[in-house]
């Protein structure tokens, strides 16, 4: 389980990363709701413990900004047992919530439901415009024309179709196609991107794959 803790006071902060890697987890702790924000967006985590009142950007804020671009699982810790603050965090996209302070075996224990949980059931054919892929048979068909695709250009296609319209970093797709992080002056992603496009927009009159300049790409029907 790979996971990512937002805590701005040190001692919690540390007991949390501290207990989580002696479970045998793989944490990354940050200190305030922009780092965490960042990170969250930057790196594929399997859960995110996010502290509510944080200075400057709060845990509402944090999580108000990732659900527009991400859905990965959210427990929120809070020190206030106010049904308001509840209602809230789920009407924001929190998944869970615990009440401070709380037993750490409790903690651990929501953190293994949410992973098992985990996504919902991938979908088994997709389409986009005149753009249909089959999951399961890793066959992609556009404008009734078979593409024939790399392992990682499939890899690559899909994780655009299923975030089509929203701005995907060079990091982000790299920690997610390659599952490592690359350099800034790598350009493996801008290279895999490269051609992927020669197969799935250059011969077509409709291109779907966009760059967003200085952030990375756009996969949408609209230009």
């Amino acid at each position: 389980m790979n996971i990512l803790v937002v805590e701005d006071e040190l001692k919690a902060g540390n007991y949390l990363c501290n207990g989580l890697q002696e479970q045998g987890y793989s944490v990354s702790l940050a200190r305030n709701g922009a780092d965490g924000l960042h990170l969250a967006l930057e790196n594929a985590f399997d859960v995110i413990v996010l502290d509510v009142m944080m200075p400057e950007m709060d845990g509402w804020e944090v999580l108000r900004r990732l659900r527009q671009q991400a859905d990965t699982p959210v427990l929120f810790l809070t020190a206030r047992d106010d049904v308001v603050d509840r209602i809230k965090g789920l009407e924001l996209g929190a998944d869970d919530y615990l009440i401070k302070p709380f037993p750490f075996a409790e903690l651990v224990a929501r953190l293994r439901t949410l992973t098992r949980r985990g996504p919902t059931r991938e979908e088994e054919h997709l389409q986009v415009d005149d753009l249909q892929i089959d999951v399961l048979k890793r066959r992609v068909i556009r404008g009734g024309v078979r593409l024939a695709l790399t392992n990682k250009e499939f890899a690559l296609l899909h994780l655009f179709v299923t975030h089509q319209g929203q701005v995907l970093s060079r990091t982000l797709i790299a920690s997610r196609v390659w599952d490592m992080n690359f350099d800034s002056d790598t350009n493996v992603v801008d290279v895999a991107v490269r051609r992927l496009r020669m197969k799935v927009d250059e011969p077509f009159q409709n291109r779907l794959i966009h760059s967003v300049r200085g952030i990375g790409y756009r996969f949408d029907t609209q230009p």
